[in-house]
């Protein structure tokens, strides 16, 4: 450990919320230092990442559902796995050196968060890339985990402390006690099926194809999970199913509240039962302390109100919601030494 934090000074550890819709890089003293799509443009057929390997991030995201044939824009992360090892690979490798620098002698020690319901292999998986991409030690913490630490919620001390964390491929609910967690429960329901909901309405209603960028616009600018005190509406452009030719419509934020339902409705029956095999003691302290909600699926509006009229318990978003996983890796790896036992452990299931 003293040689790790001796090595230190010669490189920039990082945490990293590697996320199936966006990657999030904290570094101690200095927060977020990184925001960037989780997309890789390649070159159909190789692999071989397009402009020199820096067609990673917004700049692969804006060719989302607009490039030619021979290229593709690549989301190597489905439901909060890695789906393409080869390309996550050469994301990582790409925002690591973005941080650390090209200049630095060593690799850094860099913590990620990983969802908690995913297998040994997947995590042998992100271990593998990560090394591979230039980090000199890796170190795995389970999402809710790191979303309570970011969230900053008393994890370590004798109470119950709930976390929902809403990512773009997969929900996590924990109830944590002493420093570990005590339930959880991980289902690939997230913030992208929100984006498929919207798109399949507006196929079934409007015969209108839209493509993913934008569905999130409609979901950010008109998308509710409680009723909206002004209803709204927006234009929406797309392809028509039947004639083939562009078109365009208005959709109201009603009609989306009810296309978001059954993707939120199967989150809350995840809190539902999660909350059911809970210990009746830690149920007890939730009466008081309620569930934080942390994600960018948690930025949806309306869905404290939903999720609180469900539970019968005060439901809160946490501050910044979408940087909470990525805050919390930050500060798992500044007390290192603290999470020594749990970490060790968990590295040597490998």
């Amino acid at each position: 450990m003293f040689l790790d934090s001796l090595l230190g000074w010669f490189s920039v550890d990082m945490g990293i919320d590697l996320g199936t819709c966006n990657t999030l890089v904290c570094v101690r003293g200095e927060g977020i230092v990184l925001n960037e799509p989780s997309v890789v443009a390649v070159r159909k057929g190789t692999n071989k990442v397009l402009n020199g390997g820096t067609a990673v991030g917004w700049d692969a995201k804006e060719m989302l559902g607009k490039t030619p044939g021979s290229i593709s824009a690549i989301r190597p992360l489905k439901d909060g796995v890695i789906s393409d090892f080869e390309i996550t690979e050469a994301m990582l490798s790409y925002f690591i050196r973005k941080v650390n620098g090209r200049s630095r002698i060593f690799g850094p020690r860099v913590v990620i968060a990983i969802p908690s319901g995913i297998t040994a292999v997947e995590k042998r998986a992100v271990l593998d890339s990560a090394e591979r991409a230039g980090a000199r030690r890796v170190y795995l913490v389970e999402e809710p985990m790191a979303a309570g630490i970011g969230a900053g919620l008393p994890i370590v001390e004798p109470t119950a402390s709930m976390i929902v964390d809403i990512g773009g491929g997969t929900t996590e609910v924990a109830i944590m006690s002493l420093a570990d967690i005590a339930t959880c429960e991980s289902i690939r329901v997230a913030g992208d099926d929100f984006d498929e909901a919207i798109i399949s309405h507006m196929k079934k209603t409007y015969s209108l194809s839209i493509g993913e960028q934008t569905a999130e616009r409609i979901k950010i600018e008109i998308g509710s999970a409680a009723p909206m005190d002004e209803p709204d509406s927006m234009e929406v452009r797309g392809r028509d199913t039947v004639s083939g030719l562009p078109r365009k419509t208005s959709v109201t934020s009603e009609e989306i509240r009810e296309a978001l339902s059954e993707p939120i409705n199967a989150i809350i029956e995840t809190v539902l039962r999660t909350l059911e095999h809970v210990e009746p003691e830690l149920a007890a302290d939730l009466v008081d302390k309620g569930i934080t909600l942390a994600g960018g699926g948690a930025m949806l509006r309306g869905l404290d109100v939903v999720m609180g009229n469900a539970t019968g318990l005060d439901v809160q978003v946490a501050d910044d919601p979408l940087t909470c996983v990525a805050r919390g890796t930050s500060i798992y790896l500044e007390n290192l030494e603290e999470w020594k036992e749990t970490m060790e452990s968990d590295i040597d299931d490998f």
